[in-house]
Parts: structure tokens; C-alpha cells; sequence
């Protein structure tokens, strides 16, 4: 995820990767921490992100031991055996919020009409812009010279593309290119609604998520690592599509996706190095989750394949969120929460019982004194951590 680290790993650092439910594995802790009147308190802490699955900072410091992509992968997801992946994937371009489409001449560009599935080659006439927009319900090419024209009314939905070759989408005041095809997809059949949807290659997608989620110039087997990683998680997302029109989101929330225009030279290699290649569990796809830093432990989740082990690979010099901390105002805490009034201590009551302090923080507790009567405010460590934007949920306060 990064191109400058940490700040760039975003599915990590935003803890956004769908994470689903967690085994029951809560130990009870007692940890009172009296909080200042005033001032800061420092709360220092683990890692970066949700700490499931693969640490990329352990995949690069596991490659700088030696370590093989297959070894890096059969690490961190234990149980899973290899298996292979193509075909093609439905990704939504989330920041194309309007109905339109609208895309750049170049050579060989096409439109095809996914009603009768007729390809269309469109000409050479002077546009500066095609656009596949909305009239009523039914999707229309236009082109634009002076002003926008029609040039044909389709049956279905319309799908620019040139035969493989990058298409440059305009979208949001700024520009991308991908490869396949660029969609006005309809949410629901005779909608008046339009997503931009990219349709491409498993493959082809993956060398514009790879550099977006790992820097290309890591170790080639970290990045081997992160490209099996995520053509996983795509197979795994393919077989539990967001919608009925679109499979994958191109955020954090999902993958971060950047199309052709994000491709880097030594990515894309990694991605052609493990061409197909997926890790399986019970024969389907495995939910390859990952993040930025373990801080040293993984944490469990719902699978097998996502246990909570101790990463002796996460903690090298170049890894700057191994260990972190920050100074945290007691009056921000006041303020995002203030039925606790005035803040006298926090008291965790319960973590995941793996590491340092017993590990990352599932429940706490804030208490204080509201018009001279005690408070109690009951807070998750999820909750917690993305309130006050901190790396993980990994943390004490000092």
C-alpha cells in the first residue's frame, strides 16, 4: 500500500480491510491507568493496522532473511494450500460519482453494446471526448467537438474499450488510465442509474493494486508475496461480490486500485512471476487479509488460515511502526466522549492475551466525574483506536 511508508498503507493503517467476525478469544485484564487533569498522555503501541494475516513489513523483512515468497505466504497463512485464479474482475471506480462515462479518443477505441453484445469501432471525427451517458434509461454514445453530439442509442449498457490497449478515463477533475473495459453499468435492470465499472484480467488488475500496496522496489519475494496476497483476496471477493453489477471496490476498503496509470515496471514483474497463483482453503479461494505491521503478533480471526503467532519477521530496522507512540490531549478524550466529563483514569478490561501487555486492546473503560457524580463510559479498542486515529489496537498508555 505505500509509496512513502507507512502512510500510504491504507488498508492497514485505516484497519478498513473487511475484517469478519473474530473467535471469541478475549482474556479478562485489570489494567487501571490514572489519567492528568490536564495535558497529554502518552499511549505507546504495536504495529499498524488490524494485524490480520500477512504483515507487509514482515513479508519484507522475512525476504531480507532469505525467505521465499511460498515461505513468506505459508507463514502468515498457515493451512492453505495453492490453487490458481483467472478470468476476469468487475471493479467499481468509486470516485466516478456521476452517471456518465467519459473517456479520451485514441486509436482503436471501441464501444460495445452489452445488450446485443455488438462491437462498435468508433471514429476519428474530431472529438476531444466520448462519453456513454443516460437518456431516460437507455445508455447513449456522444462525443464531444464544440459541444456534446449523439452518436447512437444502445440496447444495454455501453462499454468503452480498445482491444487491451489503456483507455483514459476523466472522472472527479483528474484522469487515469486502465486496461479492458471502462462500463456505465446499471445498479439494476431499467435504472436510470450509471457505475463506472472496469472489467479486466485478474492479472492485469493486479499490476494496478500491487505498487499501490507494497513499494515495487521492496525485495522481489515480499513483493511476489503481497501480488499472491491480493490476486487472492480478489478470487476470494470475485466468489462474494459487493454488488450485482461490480465484484470489488478500488479503495481501502477493498484493494487500493490505480488501473494502468499506478503499473510499475518491477510490480508487474511480480505479478507475471506468480501469474494465476492463489492460495485455497477448502478448495475456494482463502481470505487473504493483510496490513502494514503485525508489531510483532498476528491476530486471529475467523479462519483457520488467520491465527494470532508470534512474527519475529515484523521487527527490522526499516519497519518505523513496529513500535510507536503518541501524545494524545486527555481533553480530545473528553471531548469524543463527553458523558465521561472529566477523565480520572482508563481501565482495560479486556485484550486478545498475545505479546506485550497481553496484547492488542478489545475493551476499555473510561472513567471520571460528570457535575460531581462518577461516570463510566464502556468503549471498544476498535472503537477506540479509529476515534483517535491511532496506528493499532495494540497500545498502553505510559
Amino acid at each position: 500500500m505505500p509509496r512513502a511508508l507507512p502512510a500510504l498503507l491504507l488498508g492497514a493503517v485505516l484497519g478498513v480491510v473487511p475484517a469478519l467476525p473474530g473467535p471469541a478469544l478475549a482474556e479478562a485484564v485489570d489494567q487501571t491507568h490514572p489519567m492528568p487533569g490536564t495535558g497529554d498522555v502518552t499511549i505507546r503501541g504495536h504495529g499498524y493496522g488490524h494485524g490480520h494475516g500477512m504483515s507487509q513489513y514482515g513479508a519484507e523483512g522475512a525476504a531480507r532473511q532469505g525467505k521465499t515468497w511460498r515461505e513468506i505466504l505459508g507463514f502468515y497463512y498457515p493451512g492453505t494450500a495453492w490453487g490458481t485464479k483467472g478470468g476476469r474482475v468487475r471493479v467499481l471506480i468509486s470516485a466516478d460519482t456521476t452517471r456518465d462515462v467519459i473517456v479520451a479518443p485514441r486509436s482503436g477505441l471501441r464501444v460495445r453494446d452489452t445488450g446485443d453484445g455488438k462491437d462498435y469501432t468508433l471514429p476519428r471525427n474530431g472529438a476531444s471526448r466520448w462519453r456513454l451517458a443516460v437518456s431516460g434509461t437507455r445508455s447513449v454514445v456522444d462525443f464531444k467537438t464544440d459541444r456534446w453530439r449523439r452518436w447512437k442509442t444502445l440496447t444495454g449498457d455501453g462499454a468503452f474499450h480498445a482491444g487491451g490497449d489503456p483507455v483514459t478515463l476523466f472522472f472527479a477533475g483528474t484522469s487515469r488510465q486502465y486496461r479492458g473495459f471502462l462500463k456505465a453499468s446499471s445498479p439494476s435492470k431499467g435504472s436510470a442509474d450509471r457505475d463506472t465499472v472496469n472489467s479486466t484480467r485478474i492479472d492485469s488488475y493486479l499490476k494496478g493494486v500491487v505498487p499501490l500496496e507494497m513499494p515495487a522496489s521492496w525485495k522481489p519475494n515480499a513483493v511476489r508475496a503481497q501480488a499472491v496476497a491480493a490476486r487472492t483476496y480478489a478470487a476470494y471477493e470475485m466468489q462474494h461480490p459487493r454488488a450485482a453489477h461490480y465484484q470489488i471496490c478500488d479503495t481501502a476498503s477493498c484493494q487500493v486500485y490505480g488501473g494502468y496509470t499506478a503499473e510499475h515496471a518491477l510490480s508487474n514483474d511480480a505479478v507475471d512471476a506468480t501469474a494465476r497463483v492463489i492460495l485455497t482453503s477448502k478448495g475456494a479461494p482463502a481470505f487473504t487479509q493483510f496490513g502494514s505491521s503485525s508489531g510483532g503478533w498476528t491476530s486471529a480471526n475467523r479462519f483457520a488460515y488467520l491465527p494470532a503467532k508470534a512474527d519475529p519477521y515484523d521487527d527490522w530496522a526499516g519497519n518505523p511502526v513496529h513500535d510507536w507512540s503518541v501524545r494524545v490531549g486527555v481533553a480530545r478524550i473528553e471531548r469524543a466522549w463527553p458523558g465521561v466529563g472529566n477523565l480520572r483514569s482508563v481501565k482495560v478490561t479486556e485484550r486478545d492475551g498475545n505479546g506485550q501487555w497481553k496484547g492488542r486492546v478489545w475493551q476499555l473503560r473510561l472513567i471520571g466525574t460528570r457535575s460531581g457524580k462518577p461516570t463510566s463510559i464502556n468503549v471498544s479498542g476498535d472503537t477506540f483506536r479509529a476515534t483517535l486515529g491511532l496506528r493499532s489496537t495494540w497500545f498502553t498508555f505510559a
